[in-house]
Order: structure tokens, then sequence, then C-alpha cells
């Protein structure tokens, strides 16, 4: 039985590392890390997607990689209508416990923008799930593309890597563009009253490995 032959590789514009600044990190819960940001000349979307450096790996093994969509209205103003804050948070301790890179990607809303986002979060508060609400607007499901973070990883040097991401479309495309993933790594669950419809949608519509089961409906109040 003849093998599928594997898809050829992405050719990709090298980048380079434009600024390297250290930076100390300090959460609202405490938690205080020191890292060193990273920005880069020739990226092939021309947007300020920025490399935060952490901790040091150990000899022999792999860095450990996040890829992480800019959500303003949970990274910065804390909504429980997503669970990106959590996982930003979760992935630089986890990231630097370990050594490796997390990528803030400005992709707010899975590439659709701010304001797209909003236009659906207004349709899902009348039904529609985050991935119905983008096709009622006329939008992709996903509009993310990540030829920019092979760019970035390959300027620091990083060919091969473990990915922290629920996401199997970072992994396959990231593989298509010829980084090496070892291992896709699942984040935490972070579950409130208000996003659990929208985990439920990432694990039926693009096959996200969330525990499905646990993900029961819950009325916000």
């Amino acid at each position: 039985m003849s093998e599928t032959p594997a898809a050829p590789v992405v050719p990709v514009t090298p980048a380079t590392a434009r600024t390297r600044v250290r930076v100390p990190l300090r959460f609202g819960d405490g938690y205080a890390v020191d890292a060193e940001l990273v920005t880069f000349h020739g990226l092939a979307d021309g947007l300020e997607h920025l490399a935060v450096v952490l901790g040091t790996p150990a000899p022999g093994t792999t860095p450990l990689v996040r890829l992480h969509s800019e959500c303003l209205t949970g990274d910065v103003f804390g909504s429980a209508r997503c669970d990106c804050g959590p996982q930003l948070r979760e992935a630089v301790e986890r990231i630097a416990e370990r050594g490796g890179v997390l990528l803030y990607l400005r992709q707010e809303g899975r590439g659709i923008g701010l304001y797209n986002k909003l236009d659906a979060y207004a349709l899902q508060d009348q039904g529609l799930d985050t991935y119905e609400a983008n096709a009622a607007l006329d939008l992709p499901e996903d509009a993310r593309d990540y030829t920019a973070a092979a760019q970035m990883l390959r300027a620091l040097g990083i060919d091969e890597l473990d990915l922290l991401s629920n996401n199997p479309d970072k992994a396959e495309q990231l593989r298509d563009l010829g980084i090496t993933v070892h291992d896709r790594v699942p984040t935490g669950v972070f579950t409130t009253a208000h996003n659990v419809r929208y985990l439920r949608a990432k694990v039926l519509h693009t096959s996200h490995t969330l525990p499905l089961a646990l993900l029961t409906e819950r009325t916000a109040g």
C-alpha cells in the first residue's frame, strides 16, 4: 500500500530581527517574569507581530511555542466571552518554565478585525455561534495565515518545536511552512458562564482538542 506523499513545503521569504529589548512582565494575579521582546523586518503580512522570548530550553530539548492571536477584549479587558486572556497568562508561565517563545500575532477576531468581531458578537447574542456569525457577515470562519509566524520563528533560529495549542490548524500550517512540530501540547480549559457556547463551537467546527463532555451549557449570570 503506497503512502500518501507529504504536502510540499510552502517557500517562505526570510525575515530578520529588528529590535530586542528586555521587559519585566507583571500580571494582575502577582505572577512576574522577565522577557525579551523581539520585533521584525520583512514579515509577509506587514503587521507588527511580536515575539516574547521566555526562559531557556534545556540542552537537547525543543522549545515550547505558542501562537497567540491578539484579543483586545480578552487579553486587555478580561472579557469572559472567550478564553484568550487566561490562555495568554497560562502560556507565559508554562513557556517561561520550559523555555521557548510566545508569538503575539495581530490577528484580532481570528483575523477579521476588532469591529467585525464585535459585529459577530451582536449576532451571537441573537443565537448564532461564533462561526455561524462570521458566515452571516460574509466573513471566513478563520482568516488567519501563519506565514509571518514561520518567518519569526526562523529569524529566532527555531525550526522545530512543541506547540502549545488546542488548534490543529496551527500545527498543520506550520508544518506546511517547513517548521517541524513534534508535539501539540493542549492548553488548560478556561470556562465561564459566558464562553461555553464559544468553546463548544471550536470543538465542533474546527476540531479543537477540548473535552466536549465538560463543556456543558450554563446560563450566564
